[in-house]
């Protein structure tokens, strides 16, 4: 067992939480959830940095006090936090007196090592960042490149810190360590900052007053904010008051942070740390902006992510699993409505969720809902399970790398795989022999192992679905508190039973407005009957829905994918009669919700007066096969 720090960048209170900072956040939760798993000493920091000027000037514009301002947004952070399932272990606030005593110190020891001087300094500075810009930097009409809003000439005595003299030991860093600075894109922009030459940097302002007061000369003023929030990630592990504690997760193992203060971390960050002989962090890592619809997310313009509003509409754990399933960790990447709907439905709701919902249907249909003892393994059994025990040393590479896209899809061979297996073994089929009863339940058994698999492989990204998984396959109480170690196939007792069972990944519904014509005829043209998508499907899971003695609920195969349809016809064909067989499908009937479950089709049938026969084929056909 090892020990992990890994940290976020602790966020600016000078606006409410916005999907940046929730897309970074989750990440860094995702690798420390996967080291807890690993069984390593997890420390995950993150916090708020609530000092400097703008704030106060925020404060004012609002009239409330500076420390009520603070309070307030911090509370939103938490709120957010907590509502996302973050499992940090400590919150910084940089208003908090630990934090301010250990920065004083931190800007002592530079300075006692001869690198913090008094001097004079003029230029443009912009009061969002909190930061001074050359010429260079601004856009045209001396705007921030980051706001994009005019910046200020200040001229100020203040006191700076040397930055130009550590410009080769920085550029020998990052050139030798290319593990250092990463992905690499950050890297090389990193290095050609460093080659084109180093300025040394103002670390105090005397015209602010919210702040760490400068601890080597009272009333000149605080310390500049940008210095204050970088020393949080030592202040917060015992810098000033626990030796023990900082011996014992110092240096970090990785700082997360947004490309937009790449320069803070990876050349201001290290300079101080050298300074004050203190060991370097092991990695830094600048993940990409997010647009939305290809545009700039801008509060100003209302193209924005409410992270809040999202995670109320779809749920904590389609918000984590698309945020790390769609993007490159690292690169940029472009929020849509429709590519979340399509994502959450096509990899929770109909890969993962059906794999669930239909296997343990069957397990209710054939073994009364109790988990069932499996005999000997075929080939086809052995290459899922061979398979499920591979997952794990193929995803840990890929988790190193922050690459959450690339763990996912790993994982994500094996739900299909499973998916595929339960296809190819066709228990609905075999049931229509008692003499299967044992092949059954060794099929069903290892579709039940898979999920309890999936459970593990997954919980560091959707920690509560994961934990559902396990209570609805019955083990939640009798093995708590998987981690990878439990990867282990054949753990999941047989002849347990089964938790309630009910759909995990509800489907995501598309509201498509459709004009209705009305019709003045009962005849209707052969171009109106080619509307009519009509295939060929097979009944893979059917089960009778509480409380609605008609209603059966009805998983098929439509040879694109699955789909639910509730059909009327429980007072015809039992359950167990329906599963294996091919009946008529209308495909592209518009979804409507039946007893809360939404029907995605409907099953073709004879009616008479008391009787009832659904549609099917006089040949085997294909599944998908149109009909015309």
């Amino acid at each position: 067992m090892g020990k992990f720090y890994i940290t976020t960048p602790i966020y600016y209170v000078n606006d409410v939480p916005h999907i940046g900072h929730a897309y970074c956040t989750i990440a860094t939760d995702v690798m420390a959830r996967y080291h807890r798993m690993c069984g390593d000493d997890v420390f995950f920091l993150t916090g708020v940095d609530e000092h400097g000027q703008n704030i106060e000037r925020i404060a004012i514009e609002k009239g409330v006090p500076v420390r009520k301002y603070c309070d307030d947004i911090t509370a939103q952070f938490v709120f957010l936090w907590k509502k996302l399932e973050i499992s940090n272990d400590y919150f910084v606030r940089t208003t908090d007196e630990r934090h301010k005593s250990a920065a004083q110190k931190f800007f002592r020891a530079i300075y006692d090592s001869g690198d913090i001087y008094k001097g004079h300094y003029e230029g443009w500075y912009c009061a969002p960042c909190e930061a001074f810009y050359t010429e260079k930097d601004l856009l045209d009409g001396n705007r921030c490149p980051i706001h994009e809003k005019p910046a200020e000439w200040i001229k100020e005595e203040n006191y700076f810190f040397a930055l130009s003299k550590y410009q080769e030991r920085l550029l020998k860093l990052i050139e030798e360590n290319p593990e250092f600075l990463q992905p690499e894109s950050r890297r090389n922009e990193v290095l050609n900052i460093i080659r084109s030459g180093l300025e040394d940097r103002s670390v105090t302002r005397s015209s602010v007053k919210w702040g760490v007061p400068v601890p080597i000369a009272q009333g000149e003023g605080v310390i500049y904010v940008w210095f204050d929030a970088l020393s949080n990630y030592i202040t917060a592990i015992g810098y000033e008051d626990d030796p023990d504690m900082m011996a014992k997760y110092w240096p970090a193992d990785v700082h997360l942070i947004g490309k937009e203060i790449l320069i803070f971390h990876a050349i201001i960050w290290p300079a101080l740390l050298m300074s004050a002989g203190i060991p370097l962090p092991k990695r830094v890592f600048g993940h990409g902006f997010l647009t939305k619809d290809s545009k700039k997310i801008s509060k100003t313009t209302g193209n924005i992510i409410n992270p809040n509003a999202l995670i109320d509409e779809f749920g904590t754990d389609a918000v984590r699993y698309f945020f790390m399933r769609e993007y490159t960790f690292g690169s940029d990447g472009d929020f849509t409505r429709g590519a979340f709907i399509l994502r959450v439905n096509s990899d929770l709701a109909n890969d993962l969720g059906n794999l669930l919902n239909r296997t343990l249907a069957m397990v209710k249909q054939n073994f009364d809902g109790i988990v069932p003892q499996p005999s000997d393994l075929n080939d086809n059994d052995k290459e899922l399970v061979n398979l499920a025990l591979d997952i794990l040393p193929r995803t840990k590479p890929l988790i190193d790398e922050l690459a959450f896209s690339s763990v996912l899809e790993v994982i994500w061979e094996l739900v299909r795989r499973a998916n595929k297996y339960l296809d190819e073994s066709a228990p609905w089929r075999l049931a229509k022999d008692p003499a299967n009863k044992n092949r059954i339940a060794t099929i069903l058994y290892n579709c039940v192992e898979t999920l309890r698999f999936l459970s593990i492989l997954l919980t560091p990204f959707i920690p509560n679905s994961s934990l559902k998984i396990q209570e609805q396959i019955g083990i939640a109480e009798k093995l708590p508190a998987q981690t990878f170690a439990d990867l282990q196939w054949g753990k999941t007792p047989s002849n347990i039973p089964l938790g309630k069972v009910e759909p995990i990944f509800p489907r995501i519904e598309v509201k498509v407005k459709q004009e209705a014509k009305a019709s003045d005829t009962t005849e209707i043209t052969i171009d109106d009957f080619k509307k009519l998508d009509l295939k060929v499907v097979q009944i893979l899971t059917a089960e009778a829905i509480e409380g609605a003695d008609k209603l059966l609920r009805l998983t098929v195969d439509t040879g694109s994918g699955e789909k639910n349809v509730v059909a009327g016809i429980a007072q015809y064909y039992p359950p167990s009669e329906l599963v294996g067989m091919k009946v008529i499908l209308v495909a592209n009937l518009k979804p409507a919700k039946v007893r809360g479950i939404e029907s995605q089709g409907m099953i073709l049938a004879a009616v008479g007066k008391s009787e009832l026969s659904v549609l099917t084929v006089q040949k085997d056909m294909p599944v998908g096969t149109k009909v015309r």
